[in-house]
């Protein structure tokens, strides 16, 4: 009767996002412990399941690979014999024949090898998103309280894209570049061992930088995805509220608010960048240093006469190459971290583990069922608030086929005892049956499936009427969705939307009114034909008109069920076979309409109030 749903829980705070503890929690904010590659392991594993087409991808990178060091062993060929003066214009011909021949391997090898590595990134990616969404469809509503939807949304947006481009790119370029620079050295050491050496004794030198950058840059490259993941919650949730932002002139703040995401976003982001600039610009350093100093050498060793330039021709090529491919394997190592950093925030969300969960050999309830609900000294605290208990000492009776009106001021209890009975939570005392069973002791799945619910806020999803309504129960019949519809009194409008029950309704049903809204959402509950009905004041969206003939659908509806009803208003209250006021968790009162208005009690201080309000509206 107060008008409000007592389940608002409390922002729990982006540092409390993810927290790591006895519920299915994780920190996105806590630096990883791993400082490797070790997360990518899990990305492995799923490429893993396509050894096909990782196999053609491989045949194809070695085809390139050998393509691309062959191009500078045939100019090799090409100037010593064209300007030797020893060779024909068709031995001539037949070398830069040859060569082109290599030219068009490289092509289609580089085609080939696109294609797969691309087809094993996006299936990759596919796969790891459907593997998390099956594990969050598992995990129970406490998760979603503490850990912000939009966060997780963001997760498996962002940092999938980041996985499919390691997948897709990053592996295909540094696998491309370690064949090209192990094929690159063994080359260079058959044209001039000599110079060779000199260049690989400077790799260690080369690896130093990449190391000790590298594992900070991982560090900063998870903080990044945090932050860009900030950004995307903030702008669902803002475009989400578009109405209540311009309706309060607060889109000055809001712009703010959101400059200020951004500008923590670009400055960590920043911080990477300046430590992969730092790191590449040292490895080239080297890289080309080195190089240059043994061009020089072998410049004059063909000034000497001891090489011929078609030799060093092939090895300035190939030492391009093989520099070139050092150089990337920079940036590639700095891409691979930030993929790792990604993949263990995926992994993270793989990890949790539901608090609700079916024990190992449930108890099957009765059949058939008779509905009957029972609370038995149960002591309950929400997560986000251990420190006060939503129910203390509750105990509650219902009788198969009785209809309960639970009443009672804002926080008092009243959801809490719906999401109690669907087993959304667990109490931390006492026991709550269905049917005689400990909800413990039953599967959740088979207990929510004789409950059918409507919340105060009719929820529908972003589909066609025909599928928010068979979300009641998916395998009805056209004639039962229209038998439902007519008995909550939603016909009239579903067959007057321009695509019937194939009409789309929009995010979350913005297509149609509050009140039509409700009454889907009175029909999907209908349609489920459970045992026991949960009714959050189901017809207070509802015109006058509307809600009479709902209210006598639901009536009828309510016959030989179970029903308790959240009741805000009082004119939903009188029929109600027994009526259970609720102060601080507890059981204030209980007793029929007639019987609690006469007493003097809360029941009656609210009734007054509401008839109050009523006068004075």
């Amino acid at each position: 009767m107060d008008g409000q749903n007592d389940t608002t829980e409390p922002e729990s705070g982006r540092k409390g996002l993810f927290r790591r503890g006895k519920s299915e929690t994780v920190n996105p904010d806590e630096p990883p412990k791993a400082k490797t590659l070790g997360p990518l392991k899990m990305v492995y594993a799923e490429a893993a399941k396509y050894p096909r087409q990782i196999l053609l991808a491989f045949v194809a990178l070695l085809i390139t690979a050998g393509a691309t060091l062959a191009i500078p062993w045939r100019f090799k060929v090409i100037i010593d014999e064209a300007f030797g003066g020893t060779a024909t214009n068709s031995d001539i011909s037949h070398a830069f024949q040859y060569l082109l021949m290599i030219v068009v391997v490289l092509g289609i090898g580089t085609a080939l090898r696109f294609y797969f590595v691309s087809w094993i990134g996006e299936r990759v990616v596919a796969d790891l998103r459907l593997k998390v969404q099956r594990n969050l469809l598992r995990l129970s509503p406490s998760f979603y309280e503490e850990n912000s939807p939009k966060e997780i949304s963001s997760r498996m947006t962002s940092d999938t894209a980041i996985i499919e481009q390691v997948v897709g790119t990053t592996v295909s370029i540094a696998l491309r570049n370690t064949l090209t620079a192990i094929g690159g050295t063994l080359l260079l050491l058959f044209l001039v061992p000599t110079l060779t050496l000199g260049l690989l004794i400077g790799i260690p030198v080369v690896i130093a930088p990449i190391v000790f950058f590298g594992r900070r840059i991982r560090s900063i490259s998870r903080s990044s995805q945090d932050r860009v993941a900030d950004v995307g919650a903030m702008v669902t949730e803002v475009l989400s509220s578009m109405k209540i932002v311009q309706a309060f002139g607060q889109e000055g703040r809001e712009g703010d608010r959101f400059g200020g995401a951004v500008e923590r976003t670009f400055d960590t982001a920043r911080r990477r960048i300046a430590l992969r600039a730092a790191m590449t610009s040292i490895v080239i350093l080297l890289i080309f240093g080195g190089i240059t100093m043994v061009m020089w050498r072998g410049a004059i060793a063909v000034a000497e006469g001891a090489i011929s330039g078609g030799t060093i021709a092939a090895f300035v090529i190939t030492g391009g190459l093989v520099a070139g491919s050092f150089g990337s394997l920079t940036e590639v190592y700095g891409d691979l971290l930030r993929g790792a950093g990604a993949a263990s925030r995926l992994n993270e969300l793989l990890n949790a583990k539901p608090t609700i969960a079916p024990p190992v050999k449930p108890q099957a309830l009765p059949v058939p069922p008779r509905g009957a609900l029972s609370f038995r000294n149960v002591t309950f605290r929400y997560p986000t608030r251990p420190e006060t208990a939503a129910l203390k000492d509750f105990t509650l009776e219902i009788e198969p086929g009785e209809t309960v009106a639970i009443v009672g001021p804002s926080g008092a209890g009243k959801s809490t005892i719906f999401q109690l009975a669907e087993r959304f939570y667990d109490p931390q005392a006492g026991t709550i049956r269905l049917d005689g069973i400990p909800l413990t002791k039953a599967d959740p799945a088979e207990v929510r499936e004789r409950i059918a619910f409507v919340p105060q806020d009719g929820v529908l999803f972003s589909a066609t009427a025909r599928d928010n309504l068979r979300y009641g129960r998916w395998d009805a019949t056209e004639e039962e969705i229209w038998e439902a519809a007519r008995a909550a009194n939603a016909e009239g409008f579903l067959r007057d939307l321009p695509d019937g029950l194939d009409t789309y309704l929009g995010e979350s049903g913005t297509r149609l009114s509050g009140g039509q809204q409700q009454r889907i959402a009175i029909a999907r509950a209908l349609l489920r034909d459970a045992p026991i009905l949960l009714l959050d004041e189901a017809t207070s969206a509802l015109d006058a008109e509307s809600e009479q003939l709902v209210q006598q659908a639901l009536d009828q509806l309510m016959k030989d069920r179970t029903t308790l009803v959240i009741a805000h208003r009082l004119a939903t209250v009188r029929a109600a076979d027994r009526i259970i006021v609720l102060d601080e968790g507890q059981i204030a009162e209980q007793g029929t309409h007639a019987q609690l208005s006469g007493a003097g009690g809360l029941y009656a201080r609210l009734a007054k109030l509401q008839f109050a309000s009523h006068e004075a509206a």
